[in-house]
């Protein structure tokens, strides 16, 4: 039994807030945030037939084109950065930092529902892996085990698309 693909205006509905949100983060301005998730429905309505995974696919391209604008409007963006930059700690530029965050958010995008769940879980309502298996129905252990497992690939990841972790 195949899942039915959603209908592009359910796939707008369910993801525009979202993108809006990435781009937002990425860029610091929301005008032009807007313009590139305006933009990434657009192309996707052109590759509807060829995309699997529709959300993954606009994430990516909303990534890509926000970089885009970031390289090719680096003098402005660069002068208007918020002073919460050096806070926030990591090496590299900030446009470096924010690929990094792109590719993050790439990866998570990526994941099935149910993984990116078990990361939810355990960084965004920081739950301990007790909490996240009762939760899930999830034994601790394979609570531990999928969670390891998960963040060791996104590590692999990230590091094949030429992103070192602070660690490595």
């Amino acid at each position: 039994m195949t899942e039915e693909k959603p209908t592009l205006r359910q796939i707008f509905e369910a993801e525009e807030g979202p993108l809006l949100r990435f781009a937002c983060g990425m860029l610091r301005q929301r005008e032009t945030a807007e313009d590139i998730v305006q933009e990434a429905f657009l192309r996707l309505h052109g590759h509807w037939d060829e995309v699997n995974n529709a959300r993954a696919w606009l994430y990516r391209t909303v990534r890509n084109l926000a970089l885009n604008h970031l390289r090719d409007h680096k003098r402005e963006t660069l002068t208007d950065e918020p002073p919460e930059w050096d806070a926030a700690g990591g090496s590299g530029s900030p446009l470096e930092r924010l690929e990094a965050a792109g590719a993050v958010r790439l990866l998570l995008a990526e994941l099935d529902d149910g993984d990116r769940r078990l990361i939810h879980l355990k960084y965004h309502q920081d739950l301990k892996y007790e909490q996240i298996s009762k939760e899930t129905g999830l034994s601790v252990g394979n609570v531990g085990y999928k969670l390891h497992h998960l963040l060791k690939g996104m590590a692999d990841s990230l590091r094949r698309m030429g992103i070192e972790s602070a660690e490595g």
